[in-house]
């Protein structure tokens, strides 16, 4: 019997997909916080330290991504970049954008919610990355094997550090990154609607979260 060979996802194909599950997932967790409160009410200490801590978080993210992509950006289908961040960890741009997840759910003043955005987040790029390996591994064959041996997944090995005398910078995807960043800061007014229609009863609470 003949096997029969499915054509591998092409990486803009896998990018889409990876949106497309990134946006069920919010959706599914904003309303989850519909129907919950954080502990304390929304006026409460416990949730304005929360939501203060997702900012920051916020913050971090759009300024980590952007530093990723002075050394990847257009470079990921015609080169192994393995210097700056990516020295340290192979994906660090995903790895800002679980710090983001967490800001983005932080904003409903619950940490358990905060821990949800990051471990959808994690499913869904755990998924892009095994597609973005595979073609990693196709295209670059031993270099990238070598690259993959030493360098992990996601969690940053600080002691590998190496970085360029010089980059060359896209300008275009610099800014297309921090615009894509910046979106992230949506989920202040978005949750401060929620928190609002949950202050006048709009909204029934029936659950209270960490």
């Amino acid at each position: 019997m003949t096997a029969i060979h499915r054509p591998a996802l092409d990486l803009g194909t896998v990018q889409k997909l990876r949106k497309a599950a990134v946006l069920a997932a919010l959706v599914g967790l904003v309303g989850l916080s519909l129907v919950t409160q954080s502990i304390g009410g929304v006026d409460g200490e416990w949730h304005e330290h929360v939501e203060a801590a997702g900012f920051v978080a916020m913050i971090l993210s759009i300024v980590g991504r952007a530093w990723c992509s002075l050394y990847i950006g257009g470079r990921k289908k015609a080169e192994i970049v393995d210097r700056g961040p990516y020295s340290i960890s192979r994906n660090p741009l995903y790895v800002f954008s679980f710090i983001g997840a967490f800001g983005i759910g932080a904003q409903s003043g619950s940490v358990t919610i905060g821990l949800g955005f990051v471990l959808a987040a994690m499913a869904v790029f755990y998924l892009t990355v095994r597609r973005e390996e595979a073609f990693l591994e196709r295209e670059f064959g031993a270099v990238y094997a070598a690259y993959k041996a030493r360098t992990p997944r996601f969690w940053p090995r600080f002691s590998l550090w190496r970085d360029e005398e010089q980059l060359t910078i896209r300008p275009a995807l610099f800014v297309t990154t921090i615009r894509d960043g910046l979106v992230f800061l949506l989920a202040i007014p978005v949750f401060e609607l929620i928190d609002a229609g949950q202050a006048a009863h709009w909204l029934r609470v029936v659950a209270l979260l960490p």
